[in-house]
């Protein structure tokens, strides 16, 4: 769960790195946290409202870390954009995101495995 307070915490710092486990523990979270709007939503009748207003909320901290997660890489944020291209964009993207980081310190800051060690 700490991981993704700590998202939350950063909610549009999108300079820095972010390792592999911090971002799929906040997309697992976040993912939960979605469905149980989601049936909250469904349950009171509020007829996706609350659920629109999460994903609002979590927009720009989910492209925050994405960004982040990228920097770790050793790839600018814009490479997110790559998702755009049909297909292809968003695997590709998924395999960034599942590629690990840069050892050693790179444009976007330390490595933040090596701080947390």
């Amino acid at each position: 769960m700490h991981h993704y307070t700590d998202v939350l915490k950063k909610y549009a710092v999108f300079s820095g790195r972010a390792r592999r486990q911090e971002f799929w523990m906040f997309f697992l979270l976040n993912m939960a946290v979605a469905i149980v709007v989601a049936i909250v939503d469904a349950v009171i009748g509020a007829n996706m409202v609350l659920y629109g207003i999460y994903v609002v909320a979590i927009i720009v901290p989910t492209l925050a870390l994405s960004v982040r997660r990228l920097h770790d890489l050793g790839k600018s944020g814009w490479w997110y954009f790559i998702c755009l291209v049909p297909l292809i964009g968003s695997i590709w993207l998924l395999v960034l995101f599942a590629t690990e980081g840069q050892p050693q310190p790179n444009q976007y800051g330390p490595n933040p495995k090596a701080l947390q060690a």
